[in-house]
């Protein structure tokens, strides 16, 4: 099977009662699909230029999001439920309680980019719930770049 080169920039939006933030990420990864089923995968460094490992593995209805390095966890979105991980870090240990409102994914094509949209909400420790947008889109960088795997 072979994983195909992409460009992918992922954006989280969290609105809070006081606030809104926005994160950004451009990297370089991969994409494969087989089936029903597709996995981007993608390396980046937070602040401290420490690795962080994303593999998101997306399915109808269904899309898991597994981090390992700097940061680990295993967040499962699954339409109209409620799931639970941990988000470990350096600071210590999160637990979040997400419902997945809305997935919306759309394949690549060679002139067309992919989108993974997820609409959700998390509550982290108990705390009060916020609601979440992440958005990635990604172009496929041609297959004469393809990574043997």
């Amino acid at each position: 099977m072979n994983k195909t080169p992409i460009s992918l920039k992922m954006i989280t939006r969290i609105h809070d009662a006081e606030d809104e933030t926005e994160t950004v990420v451009e990297e370089v990864g991969s994409f494969i699909e087989k089936g029903n089923t597709a996995v981007l995968t993608f390396s980046e460094w937070n602040e401290n230029q420490e690795k962080v490992d994303s593999l998101i593995t997306i399915q109808p209805e269904k899309v898991n999001v597994k981090r390992s390095g700097a940061v680990t966890m295993n967040q499962q979105f699954l339409t109209g439920r409620e799931t639970e991980n941990v988000y470990r870090h350096e600071f210590g240990t999160i637990h979040m309680q997400t419902t997945t409102d809305r997935i919306f994914f759309e394949t690549p094509k060679t002139d067309k980019a992919g989108n993974l949209f997820i609409q959700y909400k998390t509550i982290l420790n108990g705390e009060e719930e916020r609601e979440h947008e992440l958005t990635i889109s990604f172009q496929l960088l041609g297959p004469e770049n393809e990574i043997r795997g």
